[in-house]
């Protein structure tokens, strides 16, 4: 039986009735572009991670671009993130004019190694964007530390981390404030493209308002120059419905997780788990030297796999005019040609878990 990386018609069926009507109600107000759904969402969706606003936008990448931006940060600044990311990360940072600064990654974790950001830090830096790779939470605690130490803002990259946690508090609240993507693939996703920035500061969560919204309070008053990076209500309507099943879907994703490091184990190296954090497992990703032949070798027996991140940011055509080169993050560089992702979602059964098993262990 062929194993899919990922099944989103599965994830569907069972939510179907209840979608359908969230849906209509949307639909029947004619309320498309932000209005109820969206508000409800954003009211649950603050309080699920424990901060004090969120504010529903169009991507991920908008939610990193418009939390710097209402934060002040913006041309001429440098933001620190790691290099072994999602181009989205560094794109939000470019697209208010500012500079992404890398730095390596842990080999181990593959997370932002907060030994590095201290010696990136220049008089133009204004924050640190530590990215929860895969569903893991990165070191908040030191990189934190060092946001207080230099007087920098630090925000999460929590687009892959929805309700992971770090000492038992939730992604989303764990610093000055945070990004989500709702992709459709991700653990909180919806029908189309759409994020959400949260943050404990009114004044903030006022302002990306007003940007997410053409920079206007009120129709036809414009106090900012802004965007246009509302979230549909039809996205409102579809995450709302899923949000109340989201720790149901992260602990079955923990049980798929801890089911596939047992089989594993000795077999083929493992991304580590860091101590006290809580993941959520948007990824579950193994390593291998000889890990193009063993993704062709899955392939053959219909097991499906993906690659999360062939090429670090630094070695990105969009990024050539940095002057970056081969050899300047050589963890990041190493764990590109290594990584593989394996299915991973909460509907995986026993039976497909132990077909990719069996799959990793009879290359292995």
């Amino acid at each position: 039986m062929p194993t899919p990386f990922l099944d989103l018609q599965a994830q569907y069926r069972p939510l179907k009735k209840e979608m359908e009507a969230a849906m209509q109600r949307v639909l029947d107000s004619s309320a498309y572009i932000l209005g109820p759904a969206v508000a409800e969402f954003e009211k649950a969706f603050a309080a699920y991670c424990g901060a004090g606003h969120c504010v529903g936008l169009s991507s991920g990448t908008s939610a990193i671009a418009l939390l710097l931006q209402a934060n002040g940060i913006g041309q001429g600044d440098e933001v620190i993130t790691v290099a072994n990311t999602f181009i989205a990360t560094a794109e939000g940072i470019s697209h208010v004019g500012a500079t992404p600064i890398l730095v390596d990654c842990l080999e181990d974790t593959a997370l932002i190694d907060p030994s590095k950001i201290e010696a990136a830090i220049t008089k133009r830096t204004k924050a640190i964007i530590p990215v929860h790779l895969y569903g893991q939470p990165a070191d908040m605690d030191e990189i934190n530390a060092i946001g207080k130490k230099h007087g920098l803002k630090v925000f999460e990259d929590a687009c892959q981390a929805h309700g992971a946690m770090y000492k038992g508090k939730k992604t989303g609240s764990l610093a000055d404030g945070a990004a989500f993507s709702f992709y459709p693939g991700k653990n909180l996703g919806a029908y189309g493209d759409a994020g959400a920035l949260t943050t404990n500061d009114p004044a903030v969560a006022a302002k990306a308002k007003m940007l997410r919204d053409h920079g206007s309070p009120e129709k036809y008053r414009h106090e900012l120059v802004g965007w246009n990076e509302r979230m549909d209500g039809l996205q409102g309507a579809v995450l709302g419905v899923k949000l109340p099943h989201l720790d149901t879907w992260n602990n079955t994703r923990r049980k798929h997780a801890a089911s596939l490091r047992k089989a594993l184990e000795g077999s083929v190296e493992l991304i580590v788990d860091a101590p006290n954090r809580t993941a959520v497992y948007h990824l579950f990703v193994i390593r291998s030297e000889k890990r193009d032949a063993l993704q062709k070798f899955l392939a053959e027996r219909k097991i499906a796999s993906g690659i999360h991140y062939p090429i670090p940011i630094h070695l990105q055509k969009a990024y050539a005019f940095r002057g970056w080169k081969k050899g300047d993050f050589p963890n990041a560089e190493k764990l590109a040609t290594e990584i593989l992702s394996l299915p991973m979602f909460a509907e995986l059964t026993e039976e497909q878990i132990g077909e990719i098993c069996e799959g990793v262990k009879a290359f292995s």
